[in-house]
């Protein structure tokens, strides 16, 4: 999250906070010392003091929220890639999404769950400290702080848990992660417009606030889920780049040059391939630089032949989903297709992707 700095470790995940929290911080550090300022018994600057301290139990609670969701995921084999603090609470970055409906419930569900728990323990403390009012306040304040973040979380639309625990119950029916989420974020969405309204008719601009939040995000998430539908229904050989750069081994660089590159597309590398059409490496076009052009008659295009990663090769029958997942993941803009037996169907490309999705509108 852009604005965001890190403050350290938390379990082995790296924990952040995002320049908006310091402003919710002082906001809630002055209301709560408003409310403790009541009690005569606190002099000078203690209310103050009292709740700043109660503001960081606040954003501990929505610490444990965000935990509660990130053991749940480790214990799936999902990497937690950071948690935030921020301006409407707290999020846990996951490096994946659960690979069924029900390790998604019990995702979204943690947070939830632990919110609960720690209003059940400050209620428990709230009648252990009665013979302190300002305990007694405090304890009770927290409980019902956690209460409502839990129930808030509960609202069923993304970006909430709530909206999460519905996507997985519309991935249980539908056997569809994408029409989970995109049902999710429309609910979202509602509730969104909701918050606005109500927010502006009642003149309570934290919830119009809140509201625009729900609303972007949910809108994001549902249109990302639409993009997604598309992609699984497509298979990488229905999206390779016509007149991919694939070229013989057995041929002169004489006879590359005249049939591959000039007056053609420039491409920087070529696949190797052999008589069988397998992949066995590839050339870069700058490497016949370094051979006189006298002698590119002589020179076959497998001597400049160089090794590539097989393992970063797409299957033609995987969606292309996989593909720009790959993409994104290991940070490249194209990979070569190949089958099972080493043949090469041709090269897939991220901007060819899109090209594709366009034409399959326009035409579909």
């Amino acid at each position: 999250m852009q604005g965001s700095f890190r403050v350290g470790n938390l379990f082995g995940i790296p924990f952040y906070v995002h320049f908006s929290w310091f402003i919710v911080l002082g906001l809630f550090t002055l209301t709560y010392s408003s409310e403790l300022g009541k009690f005569t018994e606190l002099t000078g600057l203690m209310p103050l003091g009292l709740g700043f301290i109660v503001a960081l139990l606040l954003f501990a609670s929505v610490l444990a929220h965000e935990l509660g969701h990130s053991f749940v995921a480790l214990r799936q084999g999902i990497d937690v890639k950071s948690i935030t603090l921020f301006l409407f609470g707290g999020v846990a970055s996951l490096d994946r999404e659960s690979k069924t409906p029900g390790e998604a419930f019990w995702v979204a569900i943690a947070g939830p769950l632990v919110s609960f728990l720690l209003c059940a323990v400050f209620t428990a403390l709230n009648f252990a400290t009665s013979t302190s009012a300002v305990g007694a306040a405090i304890t009770g304040l927290l409980a019902a702080i956690n209460l409502a973040l839990a129930l808030f979380n509960l609202i069923p639309g993304l970006p909430l848990d709530g909206g999460n625990i519905l996507k997985a119950i519309v991935w249980k029916i539908t056997g569809s992660p994408y029409k989970g989420v995109e049902f999710a974020g429309k609910v979202g969405q509602i509730f969104g417009w909701l918050a606005i309204i109500g927010g502006l008719f009642s003149g309570r601009f934290w919830y119009a606030l809140i509201g625009l939040f729900l609303l972007q995000n949910a809108g994001g998430a549902a249109q990302g889920a639409r993009v997604q539908n598309k992609l699984a229904a497509f298979k990488a050989e229905q999206a390779v780049t016509p007149n991919s750069p694939i070229v013989p081994a057995n041929i002169s660089l004489r006879e590359f040059a005249n049939e591959y590159i000039i007056g053609k597309r420039e491409w920087r590398k070529f696949l190797i391939v052999d008589e069988l059409g397998r992949l066995s490496g590839e050339i870069a076009v700058d490497a016949m630089r370094a051979i006189p052009t006298n002698e590119w008659p002589q020179v076959l295009v497998g001597d400049l032949m160089q090794p590539v990663n097989f393992e970063m090769a797409i299957k033609p029958e995987q969606s292309l989903l996989d593909v720009v997942m790959l993409f994104e993941k290991n940070q490249i803009t194209e990979l070569p297709v190949i089958t099972d037996n080493g043949v090469v169907v041709g090269l897939i490309e991220k901007a060819g992707i899109v090209g594709f999705l366009q034409q399959q509108a326009v035409t579909g």
